[in-house]
């Protein structure tokens, strides 16, 4: 809510002027709030109304998802199905949703294998099981599924035989007993190693009789002396592990398969890449500590829904969904009327709490304005929004130093709000008793230590509207920061009016290095980040000088109508270092007219602010001041 000096600008801006009567119950109310909220992977990237128009929106995306913002109830994604491998080898461009897609390029591949993601192993598989040799020499290219496709290649060429992969055998060869004779004949060119060491002093000419030998010593290899090439190993290629850890070695990729089917938790690895698992696609983390594994979506995000700041990821490291705690998005709304309030609420993204005018102290008895609406709690429930009503005084000094000092009024007050409260449920209440005079700084701290109480024993919560103020004069004041912020369960920071309608220079609404200052004295104060809400202003002021440069007035403009005014007045903006804002001037009819421009990007560094110190979130003076497109950015930055 606005400070002291808000006063003026709600009567300068003419503001929604408050109903006087409770909505009643049959009052018809058109929901246009967002109800569907589009990710892709896990970051939120936009909001809409209707489904329709999350998925349509969502399909311009890879790897997109659709919630429903109540509840965040998944409805609808394009995360792969089905994953392409060539050879234990795969990438993000051979994932597709459909078994069909996935088999239709799984075809322009020589050796392709499919899995399905949210089972163990593969729903499709071609592998090479023959290698083709001439003399010692091979290449990628030379291996087959059967060995009449490796017979196909061989008769064009001489020299040629073929190892079956499974047994790791020489099964074939196009060489005639003459030529077989005279290589035998040949030069010693092959010995056998075991791990780069000779296993004897035989050497070999004719290559098929040194691996035939070489079968008999295990894990040993076949290494042309003259060349230093090995040309054949006796090392099973396939090693099962189980957890990360080796179990078995096997020539064959079928038999490794089969044995490690058997076993929870085991991948298949030939030379370091994983052609195999059984171990599932999904896994729930929490600080780097994996707390689940799954093979379906369904199941990883329901675990991990009850585990706060958790992540569901799949195997190959992409983040899908998380419930990471974020930064809350408050909103005031400046008005109890139930059509401007949903109207407000259904041009934001991302907005987690709002904050309509429902109630009013009236008399210094006690008395309060009821202006609350059912109907409007059970709409933003079901959007997954919370209703936070606030409360205030008037800014009446006389009439609250009154009610103050009357511990019957309080009494009266507490419980006539707290029981509405109840009735309405709705978590939390907003306080916002401003100017008042500074004497009354102790009996102001028990009063909401008492309805701080009062509303604790119902299980709700209170956040208190406090000014930026500064250190230098704070304790002057009716606000004990230090004391009411271990009472609260939230302190909202007003850091706006740094330069406000009474202040006699121009200057920006809520300097950047100005409002950071009051972050920092805010935790001078002893109060938790976890409490500290930081207040943004969706507004800025415009100044208006005489020809003398003499200040002779001023007044507020909503945030969303400065480009226009830019436009309009083709103002000419400079950066101002002090505030980090631009600084706009046009002249028009003899007077010059300047203000601090309120941008998207200086609402992001606002809300980099928040997150730079830790803060629980930021709260927006007023919703309906904005255009509807910062919340696009908004939900992103959040």
């Amino acid at each position: 809510m606005k400070n002291k000096w808000s006063v003026i600008l709600a009567a300068a801006l003419a503001l929604q002027t408050t109903v006087t009567a409770t909505a009643s119950a049959g009052s018809a109310i058109i929901d246009k709030s967002s109800q569907y909220r589009v990710y892709q992977n896990d970051k939120a990237i936009k909001e809409f109304t209707t489904e329709g128009q999350a998925i349509a929106y969502a399909k311009n995306f890879s790897y997109a998802h659709v919630e429903k913002i109540t509840n965040r109830v998944w409805t609808w994604d394009n995360l792969p199905k089905y994953k392409v491998y060539s050879n234990g080898i795969s990438s993000a461009s051979k994932d597709f949703q459909t078994l069909a897609q996935a088999q239709a390029y799984a075809k322009t591949l020589k050796f392709a294998q499919i899995r399905d993601l949210q089972q163990s192993g593969w729903v499709y598989a071609t592998y090479a099981k023959y290698q083709l040799y001439q003399g010692d020499k091979t290449n990628a290219n030379w291996s087959f599924a059967s060995l009449a496709q490796a017979k196909a290649v061989a008769k064009y060429y001489g020299n040629m035989h073929v190892i079956d992969l499974t047994t790791n055998q020489w099964v074939w060869d196009n060489l005639t007993a003459a030529q077989k004779t005279s290589q035998r004949a040949g030069a010693k060119s092959y010995t056998i190693t075991v791990a780069g060491e000779a296993a004897s002093n035989t050497h070999y000419s004719y290559l098929q009789d040194a691996i035939a030998a070489a079968a008999k010593i295990s894990g040993s290899s076949v290494v042309n002396v003259a060349t230093g090439v090995t040309v054949h190993q006796n090392v099973a290629p396939f090693t099962v592990t189980q957890n990360g850890r080796s179990v078995k070695s096997f020539f064959n990729l079928e038999n490794a398969i089969y044995y490690a089917r058997s076993l929870a938790g085991s991948a298949i690895v030939k030379d370091g890449k994983e052609w195999w698992t059984n171990t599932p696609y999904l896994k729930v983390v929490r600080d780097d500590q994996t707390l689940g594994t799954f093979h379906t979506r369904q199941a990883a995000v329901y675990f991990a829904s009850n585990l706060q700041d958790s992540v569901v990821m799949t195997s190959d490291g992409r983040a899908i969904w998380n419930n990471l705690s974020k930064m809350t998005y408050y909103g005031w709304n400046g008005t109890s009327n139930t059509n401007t309030v949903l109207s407000q609420v259904a041009n934001t993204q991302g907005l987690d709490t709002t904050s309509p005018t429902w109630f009013v102290l009236t008399n210094a008895d006690g008395s309060i304005s009821d202006n609350s609406d059912p109907a409007v709690v059970t709409q933003m429930k079901a959007s997954g929004i919370a209703v936070e009503p606030l409360v205030h005084n008037q800014f009446d000094n006389d009439l609250t130093r009154a009610f103050l000092k009357n511990p019957a009024a309080q009494t009266k007050f507490i419980n006539t709000l707290v029981n509405r409260l109840v009735e309405l449920g709705v978590p939390s209440m907003n306080l916002d008793f401003e100017g008042l005079y500074g004497g009354d700084r102790a009996l102001y701290t028990e009063f909401v230590r008492d309805l701080t109480e009062a509303l604790h024993k119902k299980g709700l919560q209170i956040s208190v509207d406090l000014p930026r103020g500064d250190v230098a004069w704070n304790a002057q004041t009716a606000y004990d920061q230090a004391a009411l912020g271990q009472i609260v369960d939230k302190v909202m920071i007003m850091a706006y009016d740094e330069h406000w309608s009474g202040s006699t220079e121009p200057g920006s609404v809520g300097g950047l290095a100005w409002i950071e200052e009051g972050v920092q004295q805010y935790l001078s104060y002893g109060i938790p980040r976890s409490k500290l809400v930081l207040g943004i202003p969706f507004y800025v002021r415009q100044w208006q000088l005489d020809g003398s440069g003499k200040l002779v007035g001023n007044k507020a403009i909503y945030m969303k109508e400065v480009p226009s005014l830019i436009a309009q007045n083709n103002a000419k903006g400079v950066l101002d270092a002090e505030s980090g804002q631009m600084k706009y001037t046009y002249t028009k009819d003899g007077y010059t007219y300047v203000f601090w421009a309120e941008t998207a990007s200086t609402v992001k560094a606002r809300v980099a602010i928040a997150k730079k110190y830790d803060l629980a979130g930021v709260a927006a003076w007023r919703l309906g001041y904005e255009s509807e497109d910062l919340w696009t950015m908004l939900l992103q930055t959040k």
